[in-house]
C-alpha cells in the first residue's frame, strides 16, 4: 500500500492519505478493506519518514519508510516481500471492489504482470487529430506482479508511473483484466464525491493535556509562550526553555494521539540545542494539519510566583494564535501562583498546564 506521498496536487493542507473516513485515516480505511478480503499473507504500507511511527500506532501491519518518489517507495517495500506474487496499490484508489482483486488473482499465471483496464468512452484528440478510442485503455491500480520480475524491472534509474510500464520496458509480459469505475483515483478534493464508499469524518472533539516544568537559570533570556520576558534569569533547558510552548505541544500531540514532545524533538538531538520553541510549535502544527486535524482552541495555565506576567498575556495570546491558525480569543492564557508553596512558590522555576482540542478536517464542506 503506497501512502508516502506529499499530495502536491491536493488543494488542502491535509495529505489525502490522512483525510478521515469516520475516525479512520484514508490509508487505514483502504488497508482494512484489503485485510478484510482475507487474500493476503502480509500487508506492507509505505509512509512518509515523519509518519512511520504514527501510522504504526494504528495497525499491526508492516509500516516502512517510503522514498521521494512512488518508485523509490515501492523499491523500499519490495525488500520486505517474501511471497512469489505481490500486489501493489495506491491509497488514492480508495473504493476497490473485491471482485476486481479476484480477477487480478485469477489471471496471475497468464503473464508476469496483471493490470486492470477500462475502455475509453469519449472521443479522444491528440495534437489536433482524433485517435481511435477502441485502441486506447485506461490503466488502473492495483496491479499484480511476479515479485522477482518486478524487482528486476525496477533496477533502473528510469521512472515509471506504474509497475506494468517498468515490466514491459524490461521485456516481460503483462495481461489485462477488466477494471472497475468505482476504483476511481483520488487526485483532487472534488474526486471525493466520486468515491461513494467514503463516509464523512466524525465531528467528535478530541482533547489533550500537557504539563511541563523548567527550573530557573541565571543570565539566560526568559521566553514564555513565544514572548521575551524582562527578567534576569531564564530557564534551564536543552532548547530556549519555553515551558509554556512545551506544555502546549504535549497537549496538541496528546489530542492527536501522536505521543509527546520528547518523541518529536528529543533533547538528545543537538539540532534542537537552544532552538526557538516557536519553531517546534510550527512543526507540530504542520504535522497536525498534514494528518487531517484542525485546531479548535487551547487553554494554558502558567504557574509562577515570579516573574509577574499580567502585562504579557495579551501578546502571548497573539503570538500563539498566529502559529496555531486560530483566532486569539480561542487561545486562552492564564497566570497564577501557588501562594508561595512548592518549588514555584520558592521561586525555583515555572510550571505550565495546557489543554487543547482538535477536530478532523471536514472534507465534505
Amino acid at each position: 500500500m503506497l501512502a508516502a506521498g506529499n499530495s502536491t496536487r491536493f488543494s488542502t493542507p491535509v495529505k489525502k492519505q490522512w483525510l478521515r473516513v469516520g475516525h479512520q485515516p484514508l490509508w487505514h480505511f483502504v488497508t482494512n478493506n484489503f485485510e478484510n478480503m482475507k487474500l493476503f499473507s502480509n500487508i506492507i504500507i509505505t509512509a512518509h519518514a515523519d509518519e512511520v511511527e504514527y501510522m504504526q500506532s494504528f495497525c499491526n501491519h508492516t509500516v516502512i519508510e517510503g522514498g521521494k518518489t512512488r518508485q523509490s517507495s515501492l523499491n523500499n517495500a519490495l525488500k520486505h516481500v517474501k511471497t512469489p506474487y505481490v500486489m501493489v496499490s495506491d491509497v488514492a484508489r480508495a473504493c476497490i471492489p473485491a471482485e476486481l482483486i479476484q480477477r487480478l488473482i485469477a489471471a496471475k499465471e497468464q503473464a508476469d504482470c496483471v493490470i486492470p483496464v477500462l475502455s475509453m468512452s469519449d472521443t479522444v484528440s491528440f495534437e489536433g487529430g482524433n485517435i481511435d478510442r477502441e485502441k486506447l485503455k485506461r490503466i488502473q491500480t492495483p496491479q499484480l506482479s511476479k515479485t522477482e520480475v518486478l524487482k528486476d524491472a525496477l533496477l533502473t534509474t528510469d521512472e515509471f508511473t506504474d509497475e506494468s510500464s517498468a515490466i514491459l520496458a524490461k521485456g516481460y509480459s503483462r495481461v489485462e483484466v477488466e477494471g472497475d469505475e468505482t476504483a476511481h483515483k483520488l487526485t483532487k478534493v472534488s474526486d471525493m464525491n466520486k468515491l461513494p464508499c467514503l463516509k464523512a469524518p466524525y465531528q467528535d472533539t478530541l482533547i489533550g493535556n500537557g504539563f511541563d516544568v523548567h527550573a530557573f537559570e541565571e543570565g539566560k533570556q526568559m521566553v514564555l509562550a513565544g514572548v521575551k520576558i524582562d527578567s534576569s534569569f531564564g530557564f534551564k533547558a536543552h532548547s530556549d526553555g519555553d515551558v509554556a510552548i512545551h506544555s502546549l505541544i504535549d497537549a496538541l500531540l496528546g489530542a492527536a494521539g501522536m505521543g509527546d514532545i520528547g518523541t518529536l524533538f528529543p533533547d538528545s538531538d543537538e539540532s534542537y540545542k537552544n532552538i526557538d520553541s516557536k519553531l517546534l510549535l510550527k512543526e507540530c502544527v504542520k504535522r497536525l494539519h498534514n494528518c487531517g486535524f484542525v485546531i479548535v482552541n487551547v487553554d494554558i495555565t502558567i504557574i509562577a510566583q515570579t516573574p509577574r506576567l499580567s502585562a504579557y498575556k495579551a501578546q502571548m495570546r497573539q503570538v500563539l494564535a498566529q502559529i496555531l491558525h486560530i483566532e486569539p480569543f480561542l487561545c486562552n492564557i492564564k497566570a497564577t501562583t501557588t501562594e508561595k508553596l512548592g518549588f514555584t512558590g520558592r521561586k525555583e522555576g515555572v510550571a505550565v498546564q495546557s489543554s487543547a482540542s482538535l477536530k478532523y478536517l471536514d472534507w465534505t464542506i
